[in-house]
């Protein structure tokens, strides 16, 4: 099933994600979901915050970007509860978007070598190291389960300048080709 994506200046973005345990109900439904949705809205990846849970819950399918990256070739995972340790190398920028704020792209300074710690839907434990922009990719669905944005790494300056689209997105002016859940209205 299709769900909405949330929208920048939704609350549910700015929240920390609590992590998944064995009780979680319909764990593999909600990830089948969550792939639906992030293709549908033709994405590479997608975490639970963007379609309103505050769980530690991301799907990826970097395939898409391979020509351009071959690092990403057949990388689809869902990542329960990941754990991300950087490794080494300097920080690379490179522009990076996001579904909750559509029509944006932005220059992200991020370390392209970690090792990533996660559960598969069936709880049981993986590691591997990543590198290049498919290390750039997993750094940016967990930064949504921390309540992070991508906005969040840019200068003061460049958020300056693309206030005016941010608030755009929150009041709801912003459309997208995929369905999408606005902030709720400020009561005056």
């Amino acid at each position: 099933m299709k769900l909405p994506v949330y929208l920048y200046g939704h609350p549910v973005l700015r929240k920390e994600s609590v992590e998944v345990t064995d009780q979680y109900p319909d764990l593999k439904k909600l990830v089948d979901d969550m792939f639906e949705t992030m293709y549908h809205s033709e994405g590479v990846g997608l975490a639970a915050p963007q379609i309103g849970r505050n769980d530690r819950i991301v799907v990826i399918d970097a395939s898409p970007v391979a020509d351009s990256f071959p690092e990403c070739a057949g990388w689809k995972q869902a990542l329960i509860n990941p754990e991300i340790e950087i490794l080494d190398g300097e920080p690379v920028s490179r522009a990076e978007g996001c579904l909750s704020l559509p029509g944006l792209s932005e220059d992200v300074n991020r370390v392209e070598h970690i090792r990533l710690k996660w559960l598969d839907t069936d709880l049981n434990p993986h590691e591997q190291e990543i590198s290049g922009f498919l290390a750039r990719i997993v750094q940016h669905e967990c930064d949504h389960l921390e309540g992070k944005l991508y906005i969040d790494h840019i200068s003061l300056i460049r958020k300056q300048l693309i206030r005016g689209k941010l608030h755009n997105i929150m009041d709801g002016k912003t459309r997208c080709d995929y369905p999408a859940k606005y902030a709720p209205k400020k009561k005056k």
